[in-house]
C-alpha cells in the first residue's frame, strides 16, 4: 500500500476508474461475441445484432475505451459477416 498520499489518491481513483469502465468493456465485448457467434450459427437477426454490436463499438470509443482505429478495425470486421 503506498504510503505517500497522492499515490494513496491514485489508488482510489484508478479503483473507481476501474468500476466504472470494467462494466462498460464487458458490454462491448458481449455484443460482438453475441454477433459472432450468431454469424457462425447462420441467424437471420444478423443486421439487428450488427447494429447493436456496432453501437457498443461506438460507445466504448466514445468512452475512451478503445482507440479510434480499433474500432473501426472490429466494425469493419463485423460488417463483412452481414453482407
Amino acid at each position: 500500500m503506498p504510503v505517500i498520499e497522492s499515490a494513496i489518491q491514485r489508488v482510489r481513483l484508478t479503483k473507481k476508474q476501474h468500476d466504472r469502465n470494467e462494466p462498460q468493456i464487458s458490454a462491448y465485448r458481449t455484443a460482438v461475441k453475441k454477433f459472432e457467434k450468431a454469424s457462425v450459427a447462420g441467424a437471420d437477426n444478423l443486421a439487428e445484432l450488427y447494429k447493436a454490436a456496432s453501437s457498443a463499438i461506438d460507445h466504448a470509443y466514445s468512452k475512451g475505451l478503445i482507440k479510434k482505429n480499433k474500432a473501426s478495425r472490429e466494425k469493419s470486421r463485423l460488417a463483412k459477416y452481414v453482407k
